[in-house]
């Protein structure tokens, strides 16, 4: 099997990190694994391991003769059978497989605010879903959309894997006390809703100020962007809220805290708890998205409503005032991420399915 990994970018997001997730996997388990970025290169492409391939179009506009060219030219050269257009990329998959017939589309739907469906706009993915041979998506809501909405009825529901990426040099040290440190890995984008987060570091502020917090993630330096900073201003928090910008070492990071946490009001499934899983730390989130999947509220983790910062800081308190606790929830959400949603359970279901629907249809 021959696959190439389709994605706009190499930022440190879901999407991406999926996009180099699967590469990676499949360098080890089928004949040829390619990644392919369209507009943007990034902080992921170190982690590509050696024996993916690797090709940057520089796509400049959306109708970009010179990119489908060169892309069409690459999955010649390679014989490559299966594009993985991750996201909005399916636009130039498509356009490629206009040009090349015998190449096979399967668009991988990362979309975070699974929560607001309704909201989506479709009519673009309608006509381009009349050219895919499948569809993955990332939780079971996305799941009937597709079915409701898409062309193509080929659909697979496979939950998002992480995977343990090589150190860097130089890991980043967080600030604060050790033993005491709180992580919120997510990009600064409003799905987040850091600003929930900052009120909860305000009331731990008064009652635990020894214990910080760490937001890592992507600084788009916007408007949201600025209203988080402002709001740290606001309540005083530059002692107990830290903001770290996009960093490769995730794992050297998780090490050092106790707790991770996610404030979000929308989800697919964060990589994020996996990756807190993996690193075997207990998980507070918001009850978004597929989340529920992994963490079972009280028995490997906690789960609140969305939006509910009392609840959700009275749970903080709860992990924090019990290490027992923690350790017990956090041994049992990796176990359950090592057995159902580990890189060799998801690839084995993939590739069997790619072989079976797609290649051999």
């Amino acid at each position: 099997m021959r696959v190439v990994q389709l994605i706009d970018s190499l930022e440190a997001g879901g999407a991406e990190r999926m996009a180099v997730n699967y590469a990676n996997t499949l360098a080890e388990n089928c004949a040829f694994s390619a990644l392919v970025t369209t507009r943007k290169e990034g902080l992921l492409k170190a982690q590509l391991n050696r024996n993916v391939a690797y090709l940057f179009l520089n796509k400049k506009r959306t109708w970009d003769v010179n990119a489908v060219l060169k892309l069409r030219k690459f999955i010649r050269d390679n014989k490559m059978q299966v594009i993985q257009a991750h996201s909005s990329s399916f636009f130039l998959a498509v356009l490629v497989k206009l040009c090349y017939p015998k190449i096979k589309i399967i668009w991988h739907d990362h979309y975070g605010n699974s929560d607001f469906l309704s909201e989506r706009p479709k009519r673009a993915l309608q006509l381009a879903s009349m050219f895919f041979s499948a569809v993955i998506v990332v939780n079971e809501k996305l799941h009937l959309w597709v079915k409701e909405y898409l062309k193509c009825q080929n659909t697979i529901y496979l939950p998002n894997f992480a995977v343990v990426n090589q150190a860097v040099s130089e890991p980043t040290q967080l600030k604060g006390q050790a033993g005491k440190r709180i992580l919120c890995l997510a990009n600064l984008r409003e799905q987040k809703n850091h600003l929930m987060l900052v009120k909860v570091a305000a009331k731990l502020k008064e009652s635990h100020p020894d214990w910080s917090l760490h937001l890592l993630g992507k600084d788009l330096q916007d408007d949201y962007s600025r209203m988080i900073k402002n709001s740290i201003q606001e309540h005083n928090l530059s002692q107990q809220l830290y903001m770290y910008d996009t960093c490769l070492d995730v794992e050297a990071i998780i090490a050092q805290v106790e707790i991770g946490i996610l404030t979000s009001i929308s989800e697919g499934l964060p990589v994020a708890v996996l990756e807190y899983a993996l690193g075997k730390k207990v998980v507070l989130a918001t009850n978004v998205g597929q989340i529920a999947a992994l963490i079972e509220d009280n028995k490997n983790g906690f789960l609140v409503p969305s939006n509910d910062v009392e609840m959700f800081y009275n749970r903080l308190v709860q992990l924090i005032e019990n290490p027992s606790l923690r350790d017990t929830f956090s041994e049992r959400l990796n176990d359950k991420v090592e057995h159902y949603f580990s890189a060799t359970s998801t690839i084995k279901k993939y590739i069997c399915w790619v072989q079976k629907t797609i290649i051999n249809e």
